[in-house]
């Protein structure tokens, strides 16, 4: 018995099937393709970031979710035979009296916007990520060593003695004004304790969802008298927002 004969119009769509799957073949993703917003809550400020990481590349492209580039780079000369293969930026931050969130937010429509490269070999590469417009509350009902953190760092420092213990309430929920609500799942914070003279000194630490309080090392609070501090919350899409205050010691 003879097989069935493919109609032509059968046989142009297994083709065309097979040179798209051949064509992702040709593709290979980057191994970090992050795109994010960070909020600042103190100072009232928004940006977007990202950390792109793979093979050497000598071209690298991003595209919105309506397929418009918003941004394009082309390394050049003897940069262009080395290639590049990290890269990180974030942009400028205007204050909302300047850039109000919702203006922000529509200058970034949330979706998947794709990150394409070209390796020096030739070769493509893609990956694409998902910016959500759902911001993470900030940090609130902060302690340092049991006494509530200062709302303005010009008027008021809290002293405290060493050891130096800053605590915070668990988040939970997402951002009370700025973005839109939504289900969020902290995957991170980060402390950063910064002491500006006489010059800057800087200790960070990233801690798990689940420890929300952290001591800062004698060694390092011994070296000056202010300090300031940061507490950035982390949520599962990558937005993270960040709450700033200070404290002195006595």
């Amino acid at each position: 018995m003879n097989a069935p004969k493919l109609t032509a119009g059968l046989a142009a769509a297994l083709c065309m099937t097979s040179l798209f799957a051949q064509a992702d073949d040709d593709e290979f993703p980057f191994d970090e393709a992050d795109l994010y917003f960070e909020m600042n809550h103190t100072d009232g400020d928004l940006g977007i970031h990202a950390l792109i990481d793979g093979d050497p590349w000598k071209k690298l492209t991003i595209e919105d979710p309506t397929d418009r580039k918003m941004m394009v780079i082309k390394v050049k000369g003897k940069l262009k035979q080395q290639g590049l293969t990290e890269l990180f930026f974030e942009s400028a931050e205007p204050p909302f009296d300047e850039l109000a969130p919702e203006d922000f937010f529509a200058r970034f429509p949330e979706g998947e916007y794709e990150i394409e490269g070209i390796t020096l070999e030739g070769e493509e590469l893609e990956s694409s990520a998902w910016l959500s417009h759902v911001m993470p509350a900030p940090a609130e009902d902060i302690y340092v060593s049991g006494v509530a953190a200062s709302d303005d760092c010009d008027d008021d420092v809290p002293e405290v003695s060493a050891p130096v213990t800053i605590e915070w309430a668990p988040v939970v929920r997402s951002h009370p004004d700025v973005g839109e609500y939504g289900v969020i799942e902290v995957t991170k914070y980060q402390l950063v304790v910064e002491r500006e003279e006489p010059e800057l000194l800087v200790y960070s630490v990233d801690l798990p969802s689940d420890v929300t309080s952290f001591s800062v090392p004698e060694a390092f609070t011994d070296l000056g008298e202010e300090f300031k501090y940061e507490i950035l919350v982390r949520e599962a899409s990558g937005n993270q927002t960040a709450v700033e205050s200070c404290f002195a010691m006595e």
